[in-house]
């Protein structure tokens, strides 16, 4: 069902695909790209919007401090990272500043995309939050998997430790976080081709 006051169009759906790290949000992107979907991905903008030149780059300065820049005007993540780890008021001004410009660009692509006609407009985010994530999509689908085969996946895809793995998935929201907000659960226990059919599926009934 379409949500009241969601993005929609005759001719498009707006499909928000969320979920905590090594559960297989990006992996169910990737299938829906393959089917044709046009995919808005949230960590790309992210990182695309701190760029040199960039104006949340230079909100990020006037916040933190040039220190968190180097010489070429590139921005120092390992730098910004030890400013805001374990303080949750850094934490929450770099998030809200980022999450601003993110939320502008993905706006900009959904008005794009739906001015085309696109008919599945993907917004591939981490965190779903509410201006940018959930006030553009019709239908929300979360990605879950077991806790010790997400961490398992983040140790072998980022080369952590247990401890690290852990550590960020607990930076983020819980499992029931997640699925509180969504129309689809997508659970990711199984291999690729299982998760592919399921994604197709679920695809079929939502366009049917």
């Amino acid at each position: 069902m379409v949500k009241a006051g969601m993005k929609q169009s005759s001719n498009s759906i707006v499909l928000g695909v969320t979920g905590g790290i090594g559960s297989g949000k990006s992996t169910v992107s990737r299938i829906l790209a393959e089917m044709g979907a046009f995919i808005i991905d949230a960590d790309i903008l992210s990182r695309d919007v701190v760029m040199p030149g960039q104006k949340a780059l230079q909100e990020l300065t006037g916040t933190f401090g040039s220190d968190i820049i180097d010489e070429w005007g590139q921005l120092r993540r390992k730098k910004l990272a030890e400013l805001v780890f374990n303080n949750q008021e850094r934490l929450n001004k770099l998030n809200a500043i980022v999450h601003k410009y993110v939320s502008e660009r993905i706006k900009d692509n959904v008005k794009e995309q739906l001015s085309k006609k696109t008919e599945v407009i993907v917004i591939d985010a981490p965190i779903p939050v509410k201006e940018g994530f959930l006030d553009q999509c019709q239908q929300v689908w979360t990605v879950t998997a077991d806790r010790e085969l997400r961490i398992n996946r983040i140790m072998e895809r980022n080369g952590m430790t247990y401890e690290e793995a852990v550590s960020r998935i607990n930076s983020q929201l819980n499992e029931q976080e997640y699925i509180a907000i969504a129309d689809t659960v997508i659970n990711n226990n199984d291999d690729y081709s299982t998760l592919k059919e399921v994604v197709k599926c679920q695809l079929s009934r939502l366009l049917g």
